[in-house]
């Protein structure tokens, strides 16, 4: 059984950091890119950040631009979301997904989701 778990979400202030992690089990992590999306409610699920299996970052969202770095750790299987000087506007659910072959931002592509981690940014 394939399970995708994110961590590390919460509440901080605006200009502040959080780093989100993503573990996989039950797939062969190295065989898959990984992605994060986010959603706030009233809006529709955004592409923020894909990794292809050699570890090439992809941006989908121009406002994280400087700010995200995406990264991962094959050996252990988790995905990593730096987000710094955060703000409002990056309040969402954060959720890890992953498929084989290429990055994408279509979700419909994404076969292996997770239940999410929240991200509340006050100013």
């Amino acid at each position: 059984e394939v399970q995708v778990v994110e961590s590390g979400g919460g509440l901080v202030q605006s200009g502040g950091s959080l780093r989100l992690s993503c573990t996989a089990s039950g797939l062969d992590f190295a065989d898959y890119v990984m992605m994060w999306f986010r959603q706030s409610p009233g809006k529709e699920r955004e592409g923020v950040y894909c990794i292809s299996k050699g570890g090439v970052a992809y941006l989908f969202a121009d406002s994280v631009n400087g700010r995200f770095t995406i990264s991962r750790d094959n050996a252990k299987r988790t995905m990593y979301l730096q987000m710094n000087e955060l703000n409002a506007g990056d309040s969402a659910m954060y959720y890890c997904a992953a498929r084989p072959a290429f990055c994408r931002g279509d979700s419909n592509l994404y076969a292996y989701w997770g239940q999410g981690t929240q991200v509340t940014v006050s100013s």
